[in-house]
């Protein structure tokens, strides 16, 4: 990125593309701009709509998976979804609900348009769901904020999502302690769910791809080792199958398929 400063909430560029709307065009969303759709078709060219879309979707699947095994096997009752995009088909408020229709489900994104247009396709889930302008970077504006207070409970235990969306923080912005200071609010019995793009299996040149793709974004795209990933669950204890590719976190029959281009994994609070 060449950006220098995180980006501000409550701020929008029609001029700039926006990883949450890039997603949604990913995804067959409508919710996008002609820049979003132009940055995201150089990526779909550079590696391919098949490889483009089966990464995408393998992100989704890995979240529905986790939010379904979080609600029937841990209880967890109420989730929060940092970077989440629009709320498109196949999301969390859906997957929680479809356990217990009671669920509450926060989705937070720093991309105005996400609340703007995540109001109205939340309309179906009442006052279930709804939708936090914030910035991840900001653990204590999430928090914090009324909106989470009226219907987050920190008390109980929460499930904190963060799925394809670290890979956007800068090594200086120090995403460790950014985790850290979520972990220290969380309730025992609380998970974290996480999914990244890892530096392992990627080609070099297919990052380099990427990254330069991004670079008009208001947000980087960095790739980590998998000990830089790992490192993010400290504190969380990693339940089965650990740190693995989204395709093969717990696949719903049979072994899953998967790039091996993102590393995903799920930890609990003791």
């Amino acid at each position: 990125m060449t950006t220098d400063s995180p980006p501000q909430k409550g701020t929008f560029s029609p001029d700039r593309p926006s990883p949450a709307r890039m997603y949604d065009y990913f995804l067959h969303g409508t919710d996008n701009f002609p820049v979003d759709r132009a940055a995201a078709d150089q990526v779909i060219e550079r590696l391919g709509v098949t490889l483009t879309r089966s990464v995408v979707w393998e992100n989704r699947h890995f979240l529905v998976r986790t939010v379904r095994h979080l609600a029937a096997e841990y209880g967890v009752r109420q989730f929060i979804d940092v970077g989440a995009g629009l709320p498109s088909v196949d999301n969390t408020h859906q997957a929680a609900h479809s356990v217990d229709p009671q669920a509450r489900v926060l989705y937070v994104d720093n991309d105005p348009i996400v609340a703007e247009h995540g109001e109205r396709l939340l309309k179906g889930a009442g006052e279930r769901a709804r939708v936090l302008t914030a910035d991840l970077r900001e653990p204590e504006a999430i928090l914090d904020s009324p909106v989470t207070r009226d219907l987050i409970d920190l008390s109980q235990p929460v499930g904190l999502l963060f799925i394809a969306v670290f890979h956007f923080v800068k090594p200086e912005e120090d995403p460790r302690d950014i985790m850290a200071r979520f972990r220290e609010r969380l309730a025992p019995g609380s998970c974290m769910a996480l999914s990244h793009l890892s530096s392992g299996d990627s080609p070099e040149e297919e990052q380099r791809l990427m990254q330069d793709t991004y670079k008009n974004s208001p947000a980087p795209m960095i790739y980590r080792t998998p000990e830089e990933i790992g490192s993010l669950f400290d504190g969380f204890e990693l339940l089965s199958p650990g740190l693995v590719p989204p395709g093969l976190w717990r696949p719903d029959s049979g072994r899953g398929e998967s790039t091996k281009r993102f590393l995903s994994g799920v930890g609990r609070l003791a």
